[in-house]
Formats: C-alpha cells, structure tokens, sequence
C-alpha cells in the first residue's frame, strides 16, 4: 500500500510535497548519505532480530510487521530519526530511553549524536519476543 508523505529532504532542505514511496529502499534514496548509512543500520538490525517480519512503508515510513501485527517503524527528519516500537517497546526501556524526546510509543535520536544501535538492537528483540508470545503459532 501506497502512502503519501509531506517532510523536508535532508538532501536539500526543501520540503517534498505529496512524495509517494512504495519500497523501504525507494524511502532511503531520498536522503544524504550520512542517513541513509543510519536508515540502513536500522535496517540491518529488523532483519537480524526478526527476519520472518513483513517489510514495507506503513503511515508513510519503513515499518515491520510480525504475525501481522506491528513491530516497529522509524522516519528520518532534517534534526533526529524517529523510532516507534508501540507504547509497550518503549515503556520497558524506560530508563535507557530517559535521555530522548519522546512521546507515547515514540522517541526521537538526534542526528547530532550517535544513534544508540545497540539499544535499538534490544528493543527490537524484545517487540519480537512480545509478538511471539502473544500472536505466534502455539504449540
């Protein structure tokens, strides 16, 4: 599913307006090469902790989908990357995440600082063990 999206292009500063993205990678293109090796990483690190999860550009940002329910999402943005693992990925990392701007579900990594990898890595793990216990095959 296709899905419209207004933001300002880390490329050139100017908004693009109405841009249509229909693959995770066409959604990377769009940014300088500095974000896009931080698009990639984040990336790289759905794929390592959940490679069974459905890739795609859901609310207009690379998103994951596990027993097709959600995992995670991120957006880059001209000052941060926005990382979305649902209220409960971040409420359990509470205290790691404290340093971030965040919102409920949310939590902004400026651009100016190293992206915490490693943190991210972990939440993730812990979204795909929540998604597989309550929506995974039972056995």
């Amino acid at each position: 599913m296709l899905f419209r999206i207004i933001f300002v292009s880390i490329l050139n500063q100017q908004p693009i307006m109405n841009q249509v993205f229909s693959t995770v990678d066409e959604y990377i293109k769009h940014f300088s090469p500095s974000v896009q090796s931080i698009l990639h990483e984040l990336r790289n690190i759905v794929h390592q902790e959940a490679p069974k999860a459905q890739e795609g550009i859901f609310y207009a940002m690379p998103g994951y989908k596990l027993f097709k329910k959600p995992l995670v999402y991120f957006a880059a943005y001209d000052k941060h990357i926005g990382f979305y693992a649902t209220p409960t990925g971040h409420s359990k990392f509470e205290k790691e995440l404290a340093q971030y701007k965040q919102g409920k579900g949310s939590v902004q990594f400026p651009l100016d600082k190293e992206i915490p990898f490693a943190l991210i890595k972990e939440i993730v793990a812990f979204r795909v063990l929540e998604n597989t216990t309550k929506y995974g095959t039972k056995t």
